[in-house]
């Protein structure tokens, strides 16, 4: 049974991003807060309106969090106008590059980009978002000299609003049963992190035997996208969102596509969840968050971390969500 710690209880804040930069522990989370907006299945009462940074000082498990505060907001963002749910970070030649979703004035997600000289921030953002960017939840992995950016979230997150060919789509439907789920997407970004450098492509979630992954299974894709790398192998992993799970799928190709595998957590205190997985100094760790500091109210998350392991055969051993 692995042993969890909260790490920010002092505050509500969730979706973690986590990378290590310098050395350090740095981490790039939501931060929730009682908005008043009545809940809804579309996420709205989610009206997250900055971005905090913070870093751990050694072992994650009992290292020391420091909040470095807020590293970017809302009203210095010109084209955002409500919502910045879950972001990521990555470095490249020395400056730090945040991805965040947020609404635009007409109510469609983007991709916006800020640049920060430091880990830390602060965050300062690009005029306009990414052209052709949608959707929610950006990962963005570094593989030997490109990074890849994987994204998507199905209800409130609006990836059921555009088809595989990355268009905008009017009659907007749910796969049911045995149809294939709705795939999550994947993107080169160009050399300048600023903008696409393809269009963003589907990324198959395919069982054993080469099907693609059932929209009735319910280990189906939802959203929260994450990439890494274990023993030469792609790991994918993924919230199936009304279902409680985070899932993972493998493959030999950062494109896919990514062989089911099985369950990394299971059902935590709260709606949902939403994680990374990021080795440092030799172990593995699953950064998730759960509702437990808030008795379970849902628009109210906390950070929280446990040690990852890995059988003989690369396969992730599950770990159960309401342990302590």
């Amino acid at each position: 049974m692995a042993t969890k710690r909260y790490l920010w209880p002092a505050d509500y804040m969730a979706d973690p991003s986590v990378h290590i930069f310098n050395g350090k522990i740095y981490i790039y989370p939501s931060h929730d807060y009682y908005s008043g907006i009545p809940e809804d299945d579309w996420g709205i009462h989610f009206d997250m309106k900055d971005y905090h940074a913070f870093s751990i000082e050694g072992d994650p498990m009992t290292g020391t969090v420091t909040d470095h505060g807020v590293v970017l907001k809302r009203e210095d963002i010109p084209w955002a106008k409500k919502q910045l749910w879950d972001c990521d970070v990555q470095e490249k030649d020395g400056k730090y590059y945040m991805y965040f979703p947020a609404k635009d004035k007409t109510g469609i997600f983007r991709c916006g980009v800020a640049i920060a000289d430091k880990p830390e921030g602060p965050f300062i953002p690009q005029p306009d978002p990414i052209r052709g960017s949608y959707s929610i939840d950006y990962a963005v992995f570094k593989d030997g000299d490109d990074y890849l950016m994987y994204f998507g979230g199905i209800w409130g997150g609006q990836l059921q609003r555009y088809n595989e060919e990355n268009e905008a789509v009017n009659d907007i439907r749910f796969p049911e049963g045995d149809e294939p789920c709705i795939s999550p997407r994947v993107v080169k970004l160009s050399k300048d992190m600023l903008q696409f450098a393809e269009d963003p492509k589907p990324i198959r979630i395919v069982y054993e035997d080469g099907t693609p992954m059932k929209a009735g299974d319910p280990h189906h894709f939802f959203e929260a996208s994450w990439m890494h790398k274990y023993n030469g192998k792609y790991y994918f992993s993924y919230s199936t969102g009304d279902t409680h799970f985070l899932c993972y799928a493998v493959s030999d190709n950062p494109y896919g596509p990514f062989v089911y595998q099985g369950e990394i957590l299971t059902p935590v205190l709260g709606w949902t969840t939403h994680h990374i997985i990021v080795e440092y100094e030799g172990k593995w760790y699953l950064f998730h968050h759960d509702c437990g500091p808030s008795k379970g109210y849902t628009p109210l998350r906390s950070l929280k971390v446990c040690e990852l392991k890995y059988d003989e055969n690369g396969k992730i051993i599950p770990i159960d969500g309401m342990a302590e």
